[in-house]
This record gives structure tokens, sequence and C-alpha cells, in this order.
């Protein structure tokens, strides 16, 4: 069966009553499930019960993505099943060899941290290889989403596409479905803005956190390592915001944050060394 879903609009950004600020800095899911299962790879997967999937890169768990991510779970709650997403490590760009200037709102820690707070049952992390990238749709849908993961719902946003070449459409899973009920998701939108990484991304760069944290719908996040009052990210690919002052918010407390012209990240009274959950 296919169904496609209406547009969907973000109210100024919001998703839910909880202060998301108060829950990253706790640098624990505890907005959604804390028993989220990440499996990494598809050889040691248990059974799922009457799973609903959706498969994407997730850059930035933006507003778009939360509504479809709201769409899995609450698909999956009312069948008396699973919810299951898939998203990829590396980002296909860099396996494909198309990384020339792509940087990331989101590394794969803080991309789980954030999936997390979603209400989601079952993270699988794909390696995203050559041998991956070159599956024909069809071989993704019959080996690996029907015959590994046992998908009876698949969730798709309004633009995806999937398998070799970019070959796999909502359309194409009309006649090549495997049985599959088919979700599809509208475009999101933001005080009628469209959201998608690739805008947010910009926002980034250019410094207007608080835009992009409206297109979000949380505060813009960065976990990283804390050692003697800076903060080192362990993704190469991370964004981060050009050289300035902000305010930051690191482990729940009011901070002063100054990026350098290094991309180096210095908090001006300090913090404690070890790990450290940022947000913008």
């Amino acid at each position: 069966m296919m169904q496609r879903e209406a547009k969907n609009a973000a109210e100024g950004g919001k998703t839910g009553s909880h202060d998301i600020h108060g829950d990253l800095a706790e640098h624990r899911p505890v907005a959604g499930r804390p028993d989220m299962r990440v499996f990494y790879g598809f050889d040691a997967l248990p059974h799922f019960v009457r799973p609903t999937v959706t498969v994407g890169s997730y850059d930035g768990v933006h507003s778009g993505h939360l509504a479809l991510l709201r769409t899995v779970a609450g698909r999956a709650r009312a069948q008396g099943g699973e919810s299951v997403v898939l998203t990829f490590e590396p980002h296909p760009r860099v396996t494909l060899g198309r990384a020339d200037g792509l940087r990331l709102l989101t590394s794969l820690e803080e991309k789980i941290y954030l999936l997390g707070q979603q209400g989601i049952d079952n993270l699988i992390v794909i390696p995203f290889d050559k041998a991956f990238s070159a599956l024909a749709p069809d071989t993704f849908i019959r080996d690996y989403l029907v015959g590994r993961i046992g998908a009876e719902t698949l969730v798709v946003g309004f633009n995806h596409r999937f398998g070799r070449d970019k070959q796999g459409s909502y359309d194409y899973l009309g006649s090549h479905g495997f049985g599959l009920e088919v979700v599809e998701v509208g475009e999101c939108d933001v005080d009628a803005e469209k959201v998608s990484s690739t805008v947010i991304r910009r926002l980034v760069a250019q410094g207007d956190m608080a835009r992009a944290a409206r297109l979000l719908s949380h505060p813009y996040l960065v976990i990283g390592t804390a050692a003697a009052g800076r903060i080192r990210t362990d993704d190469p690919l991370k964004l981060l915001p050009p050289a300035g002052s902000y305010q930051v918010r690191i482990g729940g407390r009011p901070a002063r944050l100054t990026v350098d012209t290094s991309q180096n990240l210095i908090i001006r009274d300090g913090c404690p060394d070890g790990r450290a959950v940022l947000t913008f």
C-alpha cells in the first residue's frame, strides 16, 4: 500500500514542550527512549517485531527529519511493533568522492544522541562503502529491508532517493516494494521557510545560530573533549560557526565561547575536563 502524507509545518521550530537545551546538557537521551538500541551493520541483528523502518543520512536531525521520525515512531506504536532507523557512516558523499567542501551538522555520536530523544526503538548504522553504494534499489529492499530487518512499513521523505545512482524513489517503491506498506512524508517548513540540511549548514557557516536552531528545532549541538578550557571535536568534517564570541550552554550552564580563526573552541571561564556537550 502506498500513502502520501500532507506537507508539514513546524511552528516556530518547536516540536515539543520540553527544554531541549536542558535535555542536551545531560548528555543522555532524556527526552525519548534512553534504551534505544544501536547496531552497527547487518550481521548481528535481533528479530524485530513488526518493524516500521526509515532510511537516511539524518545530518542535523532537523525539523524535517523530526516530522518523519514522529511518523515512524507513531506507526510502529499503532501496529504494536518496533521503530527502526537506518543511517550511514561515513556520509555517502565521502565514499562517493564528492566530499569537497562538505561539512556536517552532526558527527555520528551527535546523531545517535539526537535520535535517542525521538522515541525510536532501534538504530542501525550502515557502513557506507563502495560495495553498499553499488546495490540496486530492489536488492537493498529485498535483501536488507525485508530480508534482514523484516520491514513491514517503510517511511520515506518527499525527496528520498536510494540505491545505485539514486534510482529508488517513492514511485519506484510502488512497483518494487516487495509487499511493503510505503508512507511518504511531505516537505517541512518552519515559519514558511523550507527546511534542509543544506540551508542549515549555510546558516551555521554564517554564524546565524538562532535561525539555525529554529530550522533544526533544537539548539546546535557540539559534543567534544574538553581540556584546559578548550573543546576539541572528533570529526574533522564537523561544521563549526565562524570566528567570534557566542553565548552557549555547557553541561546545562551558560558560558561564553570564543571560536578563533583556527576553529578552536575556547571557553572564557573554563570548563571541567572530559566529555563536553555544548549547545548554541
